[in-house]
């Protein structure tokens, strides 16, 4: 039943849903003119509730109600009814009406009806709302009563399509009908605008939008709740072609987006797969492994039995391994404490589906390849495998031609060229001047845009140079190398993201695949080794897409690289310095670079060269 309003609380006519005490019962000697004067009060104290139930409901115009079967509203009435007429007839003297054409429509300021809009005198006392008659509690009740039966349906019917479309393995990738409308030259003129540059037998078209995947929608949701709203060239060419099972070899720009392109293949794999662990990604270092697990989660948000393991050193082994007890069905680790668990057999990878080598070229360069087909080789062989990689040397094609079956080779952008997204300045600075000058940039208000990261060559510089320029500068500086724990080294990543510090002094440790978006300008204080790791070091300044600034000093130290910058950097518009440019480091590699390619020429048989190659051969074998 639901309470009189007097006996609840007490609200004149111009309170804005403010609550008082409530009344005493009154007692039988009061007037029947006091009770009907105190038949009116206000909603309990339960409305302040965060989440009020009648936030469900909006008040009906005067000549319209609710859609509700006759016949349930009036066997709900007649019992309503029932009960009233059982109520202590103290709680007052007036009768409850029965039907809302008996109640007067309200005046300004006063409770309205949820269901009808009539005078709100009583309080419905399973839902806390206001209703003027029986009729409009049992109509009200009802409702409800619909809406939580629907909802349950609607919930369970998503979860069973979910599990029905995904955990039999039924997702099978079908072109979308409109990239299919598609002529073929328009296919290739958009790949040209995009520089996606594709090498493979019967390869998948790129798609324009993340629909024409046919993803589930709780995966589309997740995907637009992480910030994926178009796909980037890289994902365009790589998702359908992943979803379709093939192994890939894909180099694009740092920052491109290749993360997303790999992972969602991984999942839907994943998902259709019920023996686990289903998939393994490897990645050269920590930060980047636990980079990619929290966009995997971001990804896995609703679907249904995914988990994923994070597996790298620097962190307790004991939790790792508590972890591949729960039915992981992603795991993300590094080769070196991927192989430690493997030797000790605590992970089974014989039902492993999919694999990915992320940033396959700093696996080689770390000195990881041994490790890599050490783990692969436990692995059955009709695993689909995806390398990912910013540049391509040799070495990398080498180690994809042993792992991949009939691949397909996608390449974006130019091989091995910075990200077209940073501006790029090179400046001739001395090594006893690199400090004044870095001083000068921090206090440039032009350049100088929080939080900046500048590359030193060693750990001991990092910590040195941090120091400096914290106490020069007064700006929050925090130095960033291997020797610090995994502890630390996440603490400085978590600050980095949240604009704790305005400068951080990195190793070369923070120059691969992190997407640190917030950072807008890089600093190479010491010139990278190799234009490989300039072309990575840089791109921490033009992650997905947004455009940055990366300064780098060069001089003297770094004359091997000359003809390299040239190459690669003056093509992009950026002023090098004289210095450079007339030095005699550069004019003698470029000197001998012109001598082997002509030798490297004279070697080849051409149309041209066809009957000079034929007389030679002829005469030498006279002579014999």
């Amino acid at each position: 039943m639901f309470v009189p309003r007097s006996i609840k609380v007490k609200r004149n006519a111009g309170d804005e849903g403010t609550c008082v005490t409530k009344k005493n019962k009154p007692s039988p000697s009061e007037s029947s003119l006091e009770n009907a004067t105190d038949f009116r009060d206000a909603k309990s104290d339960t409305k302040d509730m965060p989440s009020s139930e009648s936030d469900l409901f909006e008040p009906v115009e005067r000549d319209t109600e609710p859609h509700i079967s006759l016949d349930s509203a009036v066997a709900l009435t007649e019992t309503t009814l029932e009960n009233a007429n059982n109520e202590d007839s103290s709680l007052a003297e007036d009768p409850i009406k029965s039907f809302s054409k008996m109640q007067r429509w309200p005046q300004p300021g006063e409770p309205v009806c949820v269901v009808c809009g009539r005078y709100g005198e009583y309080i419905c006392d399973k839902t806390d709302e206001d209703v003027c008659s029986l009729e409009c509690k049992a109509k009200h009740l009802l409702h409800i009563k619909e809406e939580k039966e629907n909802s349950k349906s609607a919930s369970s019917c998503e979860k069973a399509e979910t599990r029905s479309t995904l955990l039999d393995g039924t997702y099978v990738y079908e072109e979308n009908p409109f990239v299919l409308s598609l002529q073929e030259e328009q296919i290739e003129n958009l790949k040209q605008q995009l520089g996606i540059a594709v090498q493979g037998q019967e390869v998948a078209r790129p798609i324009v939008e993340f629909e024409h995947c046919g993803f589930p929608e709780i995966l589309n949701t997740n995907l637009k709740k992480s910030g994926y709203e178009v796909p980037t060239p890289v994902q365009m060419q790589m998702i359908p072609v992943g979803l379709l099972g093939r192994d890939i070899m894909a180099t694009a720009d740092t920052g491109s987006g290749k993360t997303a392109a790999f992972l969602l293949p991984v999942v839907i794999k994943a998902l259709g797969e019920a023996e686990t662990p289903s998939a393994l990604i490897l990645t050269p270092t920590r930060e980047l492994a636990i980079q990619i697990e929290k966009q995997a989660k971001e990804l896995m948000i609703g679907l249904p039995n995914m988990r994923t393991v994070l597996l790298v050193g620097g962190l307790p082994l004991p939790p790792q391994l508590h972890r591949l007890k729960q039915n992981v069905k992603v795991i993300i680790a590094t080769p070196g404490r991927l192989l430690e668990i493997l030797k000790q057999s605590s992970v089974q990878v014989h039902n492993i589906k999919i694999v990915v080598v992320d940033e396959a070229d700093t696996m080689l360069k770390m000195g990881f390849q041994q490790q890599v087909l050490d783990i692969l080789e436990n692995i059955p062989t009709d695993r689909q495998t995806i390398l990912v990689s910013a540049t391509m040397p040799f070495g990398t094609e080498q180690l994809a031609n042993r792992l991949l079956q009939n691949p397909v080779k996608i390449t974006i952008g130019e091989k091995n060229q910075p990200c077209s997204n940073v501006r790029q300045i090179i400046l001739w600075v001395e090594e006893p001047s690199k400090k004044k000058k870095l001083f000068e940039i921090l206090n440039d208000k032009k350049l100088f845009k929080p939080p900046v990261l500048v590359f030193v060559e060693c750990k001991l510089g990092a910590d040195l140079l941090s120091d400096a320029v914290h106490k020069i500068t007064g700006l929050q500086t925090i130095s960033m190398h291997a020797d610090k724990s995994q502890i630390e080294r996440t603490a400085i990543l978590q600050g980095l993201f949240q604009g704790k510090y305005e400068v951080v002094v990195s190793t070369g440790v923070l120059g691969r695949g992190l997407d640190l978006v917030n950072v807008k300008l890089v600093v190479n204080f010491d010139m990278p080794s190799s234009m490989d790791e300039y072309v990575h070091q840089v791109g921490r300044a033009g992650r997905l897409g947004h455009s940055g600034t990366a300064i780098t000093f060069v001089n003297n130290s770094s004359k091997k690289l000359f003809w390299d910058v040239v190459k690669r950097v003056k093509p992009t518009g950026t002023i090098l310095p004289p210095q450079l440019l007339n030095s005699p480091y550069l004019h003698d590699q470029k000197r001998k670079e012109q001598q082997r390619n002509k030798q490297s020429q004279n070697g080849l048989v051409t149309s041209d060269n066809l009957m000079d190659v034929i007389r030679k051969h002829s005469k030498s074998s006279s002579q014999k």
